[in-house]
């Protein structure tokens, strides 16, 4: 008998784009979006959720302004402990994606994993940390990851989480994968332009490379007073073998949803063995370099 998974990706516009708001009401207008698009997941019977990249909030990365510090949490913590009612509601593992203080100063980007009985199984923080022009001033919000490549054994499936950048970097995928990953999520903030052409590429090459199924999830919309670009959306889930399976709008706010059969992964790893012919002892420069 097959093992499937309905998997869901939420993307959605900002709701609030006025810099005059507080931070906290910015946060409370996309936190109650996301709770009404996340009860019609729940009510579709997702088993599996992501969120974007730092879900309740714009991607406020373009400025260097420090009252976005104010948009910190900790994890676990009042977000998480919120998403702990409606995983139980709906017995649904949900990825959690907020931008995280670990202590006065000290801040990360986060993505928790609640399981479907709403118990907190642990967190990942991004590793790669873009500092670039024009608008990705990443370094100025967050430390890079100390938390390595985890996988979290779900109730459902093998989970494992990819922050936006870090989908340049196949090390980190093929960790992921070697860390026993079924499903990739990789929650993200991305404009069209420069990295559109690669939205639909890098991300079903790790797929394929690594024999697991990957969940790409970008937001839609602009962002003001930034303005830094369109996010184009495009929400997919890739399988093993590199095919698309569900992709959502380039414009609107929008839950893609698939069922992943889990056996293929073993029918892809028996076919390509990519796990059996790669050879570690020869890639110590890669570290060292």
């Amino acid at each position: 008998m097959a093992r499937t998974v309905k998997c869901g990706l939420i993307q959605a516009s900002n709701p609030i784009n006025d810099e005059s708001v507080p931070v906290a009401d910015i946060q409370k207008a996309m936190l109650d979006k996301h709770l009404a698009m996340i009860d019609e997941a729940g009510k579709a019977g997702v088993q599996i959720l992501c969120l974007q990249e730092i879900f309740n909030g714009p991607y406020f990365c373009p400025s260097q302004d420090t009252r976005w510090y104010d948009a910190t949490e900790p994890v676990p913590g009042p977000t998480t402990d919120l998403m702990s009612e409606y995983a139980r509601k709906y017995e649904m593992v949900i990825v959690v994606p907020i931008y995280e203080v670990e202590q006065a100063g000290v801040y990360y980007n986060t993505a928790a994993v609640i399981d479907a009985d709403g118990s907190y199984l642990g967190k990942y923080r991004k590793n790669h940390i873009p500092h670039c022009n024009p608008g990705f001033y990443e370094k100025f919000f967050f430390r890079p990851g100390n938390l390595g490549y985890p996988v979290f054994q779900t109730a459902y499936a093998k989970v494992g989480v990819y922050i936006c950048y870090d989908r340049h970097f196949p090390e980190g995928a093929r960790a992921l994968g070697l860390n026993g990953a079924e499903i990739v999520f990789n929650p993200s903030a991305t404009v069209a332009g420069l990295s559109q052409y690669l939205w639909k590429l890098e991300q079903p090459a790790h797929a394929v490379a690594n024999g697991y199924y990957v969940g790409a999830i970008n937001r839609v919309g602009t962002e003001a007073p930034w303005d830094i670009g369109r996010f184009y959306g495009n929400s997919y889930f890739v399988n093993p073998r590199g095919e698309m399976l569900a992709c959502g709008s380039e414009t609107e706010d929008d839950i893609v949803i698939a069922e992943l059969d889990l056996d293929v992964i073993e029918e892809v790893r028996r076919t390509w063995q990519f796990y059996r012919d790669r050879r570690p002892e020869t890639y110590d420069d890669l570290v060292e370099l």
